[in-house]
C-alpha cells in the first residue's frame, strides 16, 4: 500500500496534511483552543525564520535582494497576471456565482502571496529561499497599500483603509527572527546547519499548523453553511481551474524565461498563491459586515487548495532532487 500511495505522489508527510484537513473540518479549535492554536503557529513561524536566518548565507541573502528580474516576474505574477485572471473569471462565471462570492473571486484576485507557506514550499522544493523571503515580504508589505486601492479601482467600493497590524506582524513575526538569525549565524550557524532534520521539522509542521488553523477557522465560522450544496461545489470547481490556470501560466512563465530551477521554484510559490491571513482584515476593512463571508469564501476555498497542491508539488520536486543527486 505505500509502494502505491509513493508512486502517486502520496507520501506520510501528504497523509499528514489530508488528515489535518479531516481534523480541522470534524474536530476544529475553538475559544481557548484557537487562541492557544494561533500563539503556537505565530511561534512556529517566528522560530522557522529564525533558522532561515541563522543558517543562510548573508551574501547569499544579498544577491535575493538583487536578483530584480526574478523579483519583478513574481510581483507582476501576483498584481497584473492573477488579477487580469480573475477578472476573466469574474465575466465568465458571475451569473452563476452571484454578485457577493463574484466580488470575492475579484478580491482573491488582487491579494498579495502567502508568507510563511510560500517560502516554505519553495524551501521543501530546493529553492532559492532568500529571493522567496524577498519576493513574499515585498508582495505583503507593498499589497496593505495596493490590494484596497485596486479593490477599489475594481469594485468601487470606495475608500478603505487597513490597519498598520498587517505590516508589524510581517516586521514582528518573518523579518524580525529572520534579521535575529542573521545577526547570531556566526555563532548558531554551523549548529543548525549540521541538524538539517530540526529545519525540515519545523517547515513541515508550520504548514500542518497553518493547513489546520485554515480549516478550523473556516469551520468554526459556519462558512461552509452560507451558501446552498450546490453552489458551493460549482465554486470549488471554479476556484480549483482559476488555480490550475495560474499554475499553468506561472509555470510557463518560468521556462518561458529561461529561469533556473530554483528562481522558477520561487516564481511558481510565491507568484501563484494568495494570503488568507492578509485576505481576512482585509476584507474586514473593505466590504460591509454582512457580506464579509460570501467574499472571503473564494479566498477560502483558494487558499486551501493551493496549500494542499503546492505541498504535493513541492514533495515531487524535493524527491525529483534527491534522485538527481543520487544517481
Amino acid at each position: 500500500m505505500r509502494r502505491f500511495l509513493g508512486r502517486i505522489g502520496i507520501d506520510s508527510y501528504m497523509l499528514m496534511l489530508l488528515g489535518t484537513v479531516l481534523l480541522g473540518l470534524v474536530l476544529p479549535a475553538r475559544g481557548v483552543a484557537a487562541e492557544g492554536l494561533g500563539q503556537v503557529t505565530y511561534w512556529a513561524v517566528a522560530l522557522l525564520f529564525f533558522l532561515y536566518g541563522a543558517k543562510l548565507d548573508p551574501a547569499s541573502v544579498k544577491a535575493g535582494m538583487l536578483n530584480w528580474r526574478l523579483q519583478g516576474l513574481t510581483f507582476g505574477s501576483t498584481y497584473l497576471v492573477i488579477p487580469a485572471l480573475g477578472l476573466g473569471f469574474a465575466a465568465v462565471f458571475g451569473g452563476i456565482l452571484g454578485p457577493q462570492v463574484t466580488m470575492g473571486v475579484i478580491f482573491l484576485a488582487v491579494l498579495p502571496s502567502t508568507i510563511q507557506s510560500s517560502i516554505a514550499f519553495v524551501s521543501m522544493s530546493g529553492g532559492n529561499v532568500p529571493a522567496a523571503i524577498c519576493a513574499a515580504s515585498l508582495s505583503n508589505l507593498v499589497g496593505v497599500v495596493l490590494t484596497p486601492a485596486l479593490v477599489a479601482l475594481l469594485l468601487q467600493a470606495g475608500e478603505g483603509g487597513v490597519s498598520l497590524d498587517a505590516v508589524i506582524r510581517i516586521g514582528t513575526q518573518i523579518l524580525l527572527p529572520f534579521v535575529l538569525g542573521q545577526i547570531l549565524r556566526p555563532w548558531v550557524g554551523g549548529f543548525v546547519k549540521s541538524r538539517k532534520r530540526l529545519t525540515l521539522v519545523v517547515d513541515r509542521g508550520a504548514i500542518l499548523l497553518i493547513v489546520y488553523s485554515a480549516f478550523s477557522a473556516g469551520t468554526v465560522s459556519g462558512l461552509w453553511a452560507e451558501i446552498p450544496p450546490v453552489s458551493l461545489i460549482v465554486l470549488i470547481a471554479v476556484m480549483l481551474a482559476m488555480l490550475g490556470v495560474v499554475f499553468a501560466l506561472i509555470g510557463g512563465l518560468g521556462r518561458l524565461c529561461k529561469l533556473p530551477p530554483e528562481d522558477r521554484s520561487v516564481l511558481f510559490f510565491c507568484g501563484s498563491t494568495k494570503s488568507l491571513a492578509s485576505g481576512l482584515p482585509i476584507a474586514a476593512a473593505l466590504f460591509p459586515v454582512e457580506t464579509v463571508g460570501a467574499t472571503v469564501l473564494p479566498v477560502l476555498i483558494y487558499h486551501m487548495a493551493q496549500l494542499l497542491i503546492c505541498a504535493m508539488i513541492a514533495q515531487r520536486h524535493a524527491r525529483a532532487a534527491q534522485t538527481a543527486l543520487v544517481s
